[in-house]
């Protein structure tokens, strides 16, 4: 065991729930500490969001002193020893520390201990059972500190064991490597993931996509992704053959036009050459209606936007909207290639023009005699057009001509 005093100070530690979570649940024979990944990432000098809290207190005590203090709790998994405490509105998970006495996937049965080191021993990754005292002593039962500083994402233990525990380990493996790891992957975790692969079919959908959206989303999600790649991971999870040049092209443009990482687009850059690939990846990965809109928009005839000059490409934003465009535009970018600057430029276009709005209205045409019922509709849809072939005239001479050309035609 190694404790170093590495985050006296620390704002989490100093103010706000956590400090007070901390106070509350220490003294009088107990002890409390922050655990997992809020340790981590301060380590790393990274923004903190989600605080978990571990105590040797049990849930009835946790309870019985938060109500001494009047602080609100939810009883929100006793049976395995959560309680969630209510400070300024934020919750804070309080686990007391537990000890694994049989293991069966994710149904392992567990008893409540006092052993900070037995429960350092059954989280997953040793950058993750790191732990941190009120005044800022952290705790290091499993090598994780070095491990932190070479930026190296191993399991705890023995890895199949850790991953016949849970199989989704297999996909939070390369998801914490993307995330903070640095170079290849472990090489043990690796051999362990691909001889636990079969498990993976074990694991709900809605789960892998959570995981693989989070990936997604990675600095190094790029050598991760190639990494599963080679290992045959993405075939079991994806279905469908994948495109590692494209997806890092879809990185480079993100980065090359100042976007944020978007899960969803870069997904499609890495798995996605036609609708029906985005169809198999909603359902494999039971992506949201929102999530799926996305996806096969982006995959609808994408290959349309690659020789469009910037008179075309105002068509496209014209009947997609800025977001659509850009987003189906940098696919086509991707899988392609060529002129950078090109593909800037016409990525920007909706920084440079606001798409308009038809300026003929049915009440137009119904002025002109049109009453309301198919043949009006068919009418607005052709004045539309010409109004588009046009380049989106607003000269009121220019728009009696396309109204009236639009009721001749459909005499």
């Amino acid at each position: 065991m190694q404790a170093i005093d590495r985050l006296r100070g620390a704002p989490f530690l100093v103010g706000g729930g956590a400090a007070t979570a901390l106070k509350l649940l220490d003294g009088d024979g107990e002890e409390a500490r922050i655990v997992g990944g809020a340790v981590r990432n301060a380590l790393m000098d990274r923004s903190v969001a989600e605080i978990d809290i571990a105590t040797t207190a049990v849930p009835d005590e946790v309870m019985r002193r938060a109500r001494l203090a009047n602080i609100k709790f939810a009883p929100t998994g006793v049976e395995h020893g959560t309680v969630t405490l209510i400070i300024d509105g934020r919750p804070y998970e309080v686990t007391t520390l537990r000890e694994d006495v049989e293991t069966f996937g994710r149904k392992a049965r567990v008893v409540f201990g006092r052993d900070w080191s037995h429960d350092a021993a059954r989280r997953d990754f040793t950058i993750n059972a790191l732990s941190v005292t009120a005044d800022g002593t952290v705790y290091d039962y499993t090598g994780g500190l070095e491990d932190l500083a070479h930026r190296r994402v191993r399991f705890i233990g023995e890895a199949g064991r850790r991953i016949a525990e849970d199989y989704l380990r297999i996909l939070r493996f390369f998801r914490i490597h993307a995330a903070y790891g640095a170079g290849p992957v472990d090489r043990e975790g690796l051999r362990a993931c691909i001889a636990g692969r079969a498990g993976l079919k074990q694991l709900s959908a809605e789960r892998i996509r959570s995981e693989m959206l989070k990936l997604m989303g990675a600095d190094g999600a790029s050598v991760a992704l190639r990494e599963m790649g080679d290992a045959g991971l993405l075939l079991e999870l994806l279905g469908g053959v994948t495109y590692h040049s494209a997806f890092d092209a879809m990185v480079a443009a993100e980065q090359q036009l100042a976007l944020a990482p978007e899960p969803i687009r870069r997904l499609a850059a890495l798995a996605v050459s036609v609708v029906e690939d985005a169809e198999r990846l909603i359902e494999r990965l039971r992506l949201s209606n929102a999530e799926s809109s996305e996806l096969v928009s982006m995959a609808h005839r994408w290959w349309q936007l690659v020789t469009i000059d910037e008179t075309q490409a105002r068509v496209h934003l014209y009947k997609l909207g800025a977001e659509r465009y850009r987003d189906r535009l940098m696919l086509a970018w991707a899988q392609t290639g060529g002129d950078a600057g090109r593909w800037q430029q016409l990525a920007t276009l909706p920084e440079r023009w606001t798409a308009p709005v038809l300026p003929l209205k049915a009440a137009d045409f119904m002025a002109m005699g049109l009453q309301p019922g198919p043949k009006l509709g068919a009418v607005l849809a052709r004045a539309e057009k010409l109004w588009i072939d046009a380049g989106f005239p607003s000269d009121g001479a220019e728009l009696d001509a396309i109204a009236k050309a639009a009721m001749q035609a459909g005499t």
